[in-house]
């Protein structure tokens, strides 16, 4: 007797109940459709937005410091570790400046403020300076003696990415020259605090959905959908310039790696929902790290490469950054000329990497470019609060994306990437199970088809976990899988 077919409803039930990504989906179009019906209702629901926002950024901090303290104890090598940090700063610099030179470029061919004719006296700098709280990007000297920690907790305290990875990399190195025998706790301590970190990952991510709806029901109802029409051309103009520069990243990512940047997309596409409703990579950090060291990638490679990009590798602000200066220009009949193009590239090359955390940051950086210039009036960068909020989802989507492959770019240049296990994990050949076994640290092995201790135990305990199962042929679509 063949097997009954689920009914239609129960199968959605059932997706809805067991993946992330169906409940994410769901909550944005909710979210949209409470925003453009009830905007005042939904000014109100910016705490849950929030909230979720706070929770992660919570957990951010002692996960790196434990990510990179065990991968640089389990590496045995502090050396491959500061040759890993130096190739991944070449790698940052070289993939900002590109993404900078094709923002110039598309804003040079489109010119989307062609036109507008705009006096900047009319304008309200006021909002400007309500959007940035009067603050000012730090320079080059300062933001070096900041990355530097004042205190081991202040570091914590202040949620200082930065000054937790220099204090990651000291603890690591004295646990590797102290040894494991004069220090036989330490380490899996720490181990066992990771797990802990990720068990309350896998928690905070169950509040994901209520998240989203929020974020994007405030986002529709403070802005509404006119802005788009209003800012079409450039809004279209950026996306299309992201897209061109997302496509260079699946090239260079093939190119070196040999995988594919589709089948990562579909690997976190839990993930790239989330951090699309929220407008926040900081809100996917925790488990984005946790699958790049799924898929092959070595924990000091993650831990040292991804957060320290969230920090020097904005490729999606430097897209909006170089536009949005010639849209300026355009808009108020300012003719840049090719030198002072290039002092903008310059500019923004400085400006780009002191923007991360930092409210209005995408202002500060726009106002320091015009400063420099002296040809575009400070003020002017007020033509761009009406989109900004529109232009996070580009800026996401590119910098998590431009973050993700620099890890593997950078792990596979070190030596510090399974590529064999990478492809099997995005060709869905290792794929994500909800077994209670796998739960208790067994998984079943491919070849022998016997039970054994999970190799990958440590990397988290969440709801999501992956297991060395062979693919099989199923009757559930494959967007039900995890």
């Amino acid at each position: 007797m063949p097997p009954s077919v689920p009914s239609l409803p129960r199968r959605v039930a059932r997706i809805l109940r067991t993946s992330l990504f169906a409940q994410v989906a769901c909550a944005l179009v909710l979210g949209i459709v409470v925003g453009k019906l009830w905007p005042d209702f939904a000014a109100d629901l910016q705490p849950l937005g929030d909230g979720f926002t706070r929770l992660i950024k919570t957990i951010i901090s002692p996960l790196v410091f434990c990510v990179v303290v065990v991968g640089i104890a389990k590496a045995g090598d502090l050396k491959a570790f500061g040759r890993i940090g130096l190739k991944a700063l070449i790698w940052f610099e070289v993939a900002s400046t590109l993404a900078l030179v094709i923002g110039l470029l598309a804003a040079n061919v489109v010119q989307p403020g062609a036109g507008m004719n705009v006096d900047p006296a009319t304008l309200n700098t006021a909002a400007v300076d309500a959007k940035t709280g009067g603050g000012s990007l730090p320079s080059t000297t300062e933001f070096v003696v900041n990355a530097l920690p004042t205190s081991f907790v202040g570091a914590f305290a202040e949620n200082s990415l930065l000054q937790v990875l220099i204090l990651a990399c000291l603890v690591g190195a004295a646990l590797l020259h102290l040894g494991h025998t004069k220090v036989p706790q330490v380490l899996p301590a720490i181990e066992q605090a990771q797990e802990i970190i990720f068990a309350v990952v896998g928690f905070v991510m169950r509040l994901a959905p209520i998240a989203v709806f929020g974020a994007m029901a405030v986002l529709i109802g403070q802005y509404g959908l006119g802005v788009i029409e209003t800012y079409a051309k450039l809004i279209i103009l950026c996306y299309a310039a992201a897209a061109l520069f997302i496509v260079l990243l699946a090239v260079a990512l093939k190119a070196v790696t040999g995988l594919s940047l589709w089948k990562f997309l579909r690997y976190i596409r839990e993930e790239m929902l989330l951090a699309l409703g929220t407008a926040s990579t900081e809100s996917v950090m925790p488990r984005v790290m946790q699958k790049l060291r799924k898929a092959g990638a070595r924990d000091d490679a993650v831990g040292l490469v991804l957060p320290t990009g969230y920090s020097f590798n904005l490729d999606g602000a430097s897209l909006y950054l170089s536009i949005g200066t010639l849209f300026i220009a355009q808009a108020v009949g300012v003719d840049l000329s090719l030198g002072q193009q290039i002092t903008v590239v310059l500019v923004l090359m400085l400006t780009s990497k002191g923007m991360a955390g930092i409210p209005g940051s995408a202002f500060l950086a726009l106002s320091a470019t015009a400063s420099s210039l002296g040809a575009i009036p400070a003020g002017a960068v007020a033509l761009l609060l009406g989109v900004d909020r529109i232009m996070d989802s580009m800026r996401v989507v590119t910098n998590l994306l431009g973050n993700c492959v620099a890890v593997f770019a950078v792990s596979r240049w070190e030596g510090a990437l399974d590529t064999d296990r990478a492809k099997k994990v995005l060709d869905r050949e290792i794929v994500p199970t909800r077994d209670e076994d796998e739960e208790e640290g067994e998984h079943v092995d491919a070849d022998a088809g016997e039970r054994k201790p999970a190799a990958g135990v440590d990397e988290g305990q969440d709801q999501e976990q992956l297991s060395a199962v062979p693919a099989q042929p199923s009757k559930e679509p494959a967007s039900e899988v995890g």
